[in-house]
């Protein structure tokens, strides 16, 4: 069986003085149906004005990665388990440490989901905990990185049906 491929194009072109190490680190990131995003090294890394504050860093891409997939998870684990969800909101964060000499890395990646459920009564308290459990285990992204992801979720909201 063939895997799934995904595929980004990158682009940098040299904006300085390269060889100073005097030049913009901004580039694109160009994805499948025309997407373009701008890109940086982020400002804590590499100073500004040779980083650009407005564009999005690997860094922070990584943890809306995360995020996202264990959104996407969870949304379809609720779906099945016939909960109605109205909306989703995570403040997402990730936490970048010295893991050797000369060597960086996200280290831990905490998502704090807020979920707006659409129900007369709360469920059994432990559906969130179960189902965000589940989300985790079943995210591709989690399953493809190495450092550590807390779910802290939020208070659970109510709507009424």
């Amino acid at each position: 069986m063939a895997g799934h491929h995904y595929s980004a194009k990158i682009e940098w072109a040299c904006d300085g003085d390269y060889a100073a190490n005097a030049y913009s680190r901004g580039h694109i990131w160009r994805f499948d149906g025309g997407l373009e995003v701008p890109a940086s090294a982020s400002p804590t890394i590499v100073p500004l004005p040779h980083s650009i504050e407005g564009a999005v860093d690997p860094e922070e891409a990584l943890v809306a990665a995360i995020s996202s997939c264990h959104m996407m998870s969870f949304l379809d684990l609720a779906r099945r388990a016939g909960f109605n969800v109205a909306s989703y909101r995570d403040d997402a964060r990730g936490e970048m440490n010295r893991v050797a000499r000369g060597k960086m890395a996200i280290t831990k990646v905490v998502l704090k989901p807020e979920i707006n459920l659409v129900a007369a009564e709360a469920p059994d308290p432990t559906w969130l905990t179960d189902l965000h459990e589940k989300a985790h285990d079943i995210c591709f992204i989690a399953n493809s990185v190495k450092c550590e992801i807390v779910v802290e979720p939020g208070p659970l909201r109510l709507t009424a049906p």
